[in-house]
């Protein structure tokens, strides 16, 4: 029977096929690439602008006369065009796209590699350069060879302080950075049913740190419960016996705390083999790990005690940020020493709000540790939020079972 992937694009893995898109995206920097693109020929007009959005994520607020400046004439094109436009503050494309616009079922395209997030959806998304994207403003459709697909068996229940994205540091280990090239990862087995929404759009965002198109669940009562929120009606999709040709099992209770070490996303350790490695920085957000329930288990951990090392939360939408105020998670890490940024992806890709320096050390919940992505000469160690929050606390890698 057919796999998630081929139900939505309506095609066998392996065959082409144009597809129309239903929703498309463009943060800040691959927006302006797009435009270039889309002027050079000829700016012929928008297919659907109904469909399109652009999102100040990447560099937000602008860093710099420059990057302002070239924000401004992207946001101005935004607004002649009528394009969805999401300023500065309001988040992450792929979290902001999580707010009722993705949905089962659809294609969605962002000009980033981590839209593959929004799968976590029941949606086929995937990432697109900018001229492929240009390709969508001006003709509404894409062009995309079907994936074959990997399934991944989830069983059994994760141990307490382990996280969600500790399984998706581990299956990216395990299939390793090409193994799942140009496939797509779909969430199958008896636990997932369990996974929250949020554990799922970790999954999703890690997918393509082994390669993949794009990673998927199929919606559930958990994804009609989450969508709900933003007045949208959505349906189960049903699997019907798949056939994958390569299938994995995780058994999700022998899944303990993990760390990727510098300067592979796919090469792990446990984390008591990195007990006591001292750190010059934590940092925890992302689109992989910025969500309310992160920030909240953050401050579960740090309440009432005091980070021994420089600290930046970056919660990854505004919407997040509400929340977190709302409950007083932000009072509790604040009053732990940390230091809260405006939403967005922060020092993620190295370009403000937290760059480590030559030497440094830093631990990080984002998706990718490659050398001098976050710093000219520094090393990143990529964990959950749990381990980040323990670990700041001490100024070292420590295990977060010990937060207990």
């Amino acid at each position: 029977m057919a796999t998630l992937s081929e139900t939505i694009l309506g095609a066998r893995e392996g065959t082409y096929t144009d597809r129309r898109v239903d929703r498309a995206f463009c943060c800040d920097g691959s927006g302006l690439q797009t435009k270039v693109i889309y002027d050079r020929i000829g700016a012929p007009g928008l297919a659907s602008p109904g469909s399109l959005s652009i999102i100040y994520d990447h560099i937000a607020p602008a860093n710099n006369s420059e990057t302002a400046g070239l924000q401004a004439e992207l946001r101005a094109f935004a607004k002649d065009e009528k394009l969805g436009f999401f300023e500065i503050g309001e988040g992450i494309c792929h979290q902001v796209m999580t707010h009722g616009y993705a949905l089962p079922g659809e294609v969605v395209i962002g000009a980033d590699s981590h839209t593959c997030t929004l799968g976590a959806l029941g949606a086929f998304a995937t990432g697109v350069g900018a001229s492929d994207m240009a390709g969508i403003w001006v003709s509404g459709e894409i062009w995309l060879k079907v994936p074959e697909s990997i399934g991944i068996n989830l069983s059994g229940t994760l141990q307490d302080n382990v996280e969600w994205k500790d399984v998706a540091l581990t299956y990216v280990s395990l299939l390793g950075m090409d193994g799942a090239t140009y496939k797509a990862i779909e969430f199958i087995g008896d636990s997932v049913q369990n996974v929250p929404v949020e554990g799922r759009l970790t999954l999703c965002n890690m997918a393509v740190e082994a390669g993949a198109k794009t990673g998927l669940f199929y919606s559930d009562k958990k994804t009609r419960e989450y969508l709900a929120q933003f007045n949208k009606t959505v349906k189960d999709q049903i699997p019907l016996d798949p056939d994958y040709k390569n299938e994995y099992d995780i058994e999700l209770s022998d899944i303990e705390p993990v760390c990727a070490v510098p300067h592979r996303v796919d090469t792990i350790k446990p984390i008591n083999d990195l007990s006591g490695l001292s750190i010059d920085q934590v940092f925890i957000g992302t689109c992989t790990n910025g969500r309310y329930e992160d920030l909240a288990r953050t401050a579960g951990i740090m309440k009432g005690r005091r980070v021994k090392v420089r600290t930046v939360v970056v919660p990854a939408s505004r919407r997040d940020l509400m929340k977190a105020l709302e409950n007083g998670v932000i009072s509790d890490l604040v009053s732990a020493g940390c230091t809260i940024g405006p939403p967005g992806c922060g020092p993620c890709l190295g370009a403000h709000m937290g760059v480590l320096g030559e030497g440094e050390v830093g631990l990080s919940t984002a998706n990718r540790n490659f050398k001098n992505r976050m710093g000219i000469g520094a090393s990143y160690y990529l964990c959950s939020p749990s381990t980040a929050a323990i670990s700041a606390l001490y100024g070292e890698i420590r295990d977060p079972r010990e937060a207990e």
